[in-house]
């Protein structure tokens, strides 16, 4: 079988693919990406077992049918030092020919008859979203994930699907980010008896692949997996296990407080802040007076800082202790001349940040004690 492509196409797919492959596993085989070729179409498939990708490869010229594995690292490599507009692959049983103008590689392929099944998208009943917006739920809340806690469940998203919001959220339970946005329902997909708890792999995946357009991306959820597909590529992971609180109930439902602010300057301020911690004394106080607040950090043997933002606040003085890296996790996923709600009740109890386009984020104050 012989095929020929755009380079860039080739390269830009087993890039993609590429992001799926693990680099350390005790089946080799999932070391490679599988190609399959025929009818003028080529689709390339990789898969940690867990977490699989198929990416089809546009304006493809083939001879024949036909299918092959390729060795991942050394594929990439090779494509990435090609400078031909175009390259042909020759598959000839266990061996495929990489070609250019004045190029040429010979690689060693495995049998692909002993490479795992993939899912595709078959589903005639599921969720659409713009690439865009979903693009922006992952970006704005799978940081808050713990990947390394005990409670798996901690370590995905939570993905709460109706006929027209989609939410998700995350948390390490010290924070909590959630996010939703307009969605529609094609068919009439059955609900899950819980929303599903996606990893953040997955997600962080999902999230690198997909554009920043707005064409529709399909989410089918089944018991035990999802397949989301867009465009041309098409993931599928298996869900995590485990329980995930509800999200809605770490929500305050009151505050005493509300500080408006401008996400630019607060997070400059808060950079500048935590350059004044270390591992032993990560809190930063964010002391609220009339008209302003101050960031002030103290470090043994680093020193101390104090910095001041302008705010409009005029009620009694408040001091909260704030870990900076999770005030500024939230921010740096802004855009810098956005507006943000800052939600206070008292030095002990968790506050909000909120913004006008349905943006939640939930922080646990330290103790002042440290």
């Amino acid at each position: 079988m012989q095929l020929t492509c755009s380079r860039n196409a080739l390269t830009a797919a087993f890039s993609a693919v590429a992001g799926v492959v693990p680099s350390r596993t005790t089946k080799e085989i999932l070391k490679s990406v599988k190609l399959i070729a025929g009818d003028g179409k080529a689709t390339l498939i990789g898969t940690d077992s867990e977490i699989s990708l198929r990416c089809e490869v546009p304006d493809v010229t083939t001879d024949s049918g036909g299918q092959t594995l390729l060795p991942t690292n050394r594929m990439l490599s090779i494509l990435r030092e090609l400078t031909d507009e175009t390259v042909k692959l020759d598959i000839q049983g266990d061996a495929v020919w990489i070609r250019g103008e004045r190029s040429e590689f010979r690689l060693s392929a495995e049998d692909p008859a002993e490479f795992p099944p993939v899912a595709s998208f078959e589903d005639d009943a599921y969720f659409t979203i713009t690439a865009s917006a979903l693009k922006q739920l992952i970006k704005r809340t799978v940081f808050a994930t713990d990947v390394e806690s005990t409670r798996y469940a901690l370590g995905g998203v939570l993905l709460d699907l109706t006929p027209e919001r989609a939410t998700l959220a995350a948390t390490d339970s010290r924070r909590l980010a959630v996010a939703s946005a307009m969605c529609q329902a094609v068919g009439q997909p059955a609900p899950p008896s819980s929303p599903p708890v996606v990893p953040a792999k997955a997600m962080s995946l999902i999230e690198r692949v997909i554009g920043d357009t707005e064409d529709l991306v399909k989410i089918a959820i089944h018991n035990n997996d999802i397949v989301v597909q867009a465009g041309g590529v098409t993931i599928a992971s298996q869900l995590v296990q485990g329980r995930f609180p509800d999200y809605k109930k770490v929500i305050p439902a009151s505050f005493q407080h509300a500080v408006d602010l401008i996400v630019s300057p607060f997070y400059s301020a808060v950079r500048q802040a935590q350059i004044v911690t270390n591992e032993e004394s990560r809190g930063v106080d964010f002391t609220f007076t009339n008209g302003t607040l101050r960031l002030s950090s103290q470090a043994a043997d680093v020193g101390q800082s104090k910095i001041e933002v302008p705010i409009s606040y005029d009620a009694d003085d408040l001091t909260i202790t704030f870990d900076p890296r999770y005030i500024a996790d939230f921010l740096k996923v802004l855009d810098s001349s956005s507006q943000v709600k800052l939600q206070l009740i008292d030095h002990e109890s968790a506050a909000v940040l909120v913004t006008e386009d349905h943006y939640t984020y939930v922080i646990m104050p330290l103790s002042r004690d440290r």
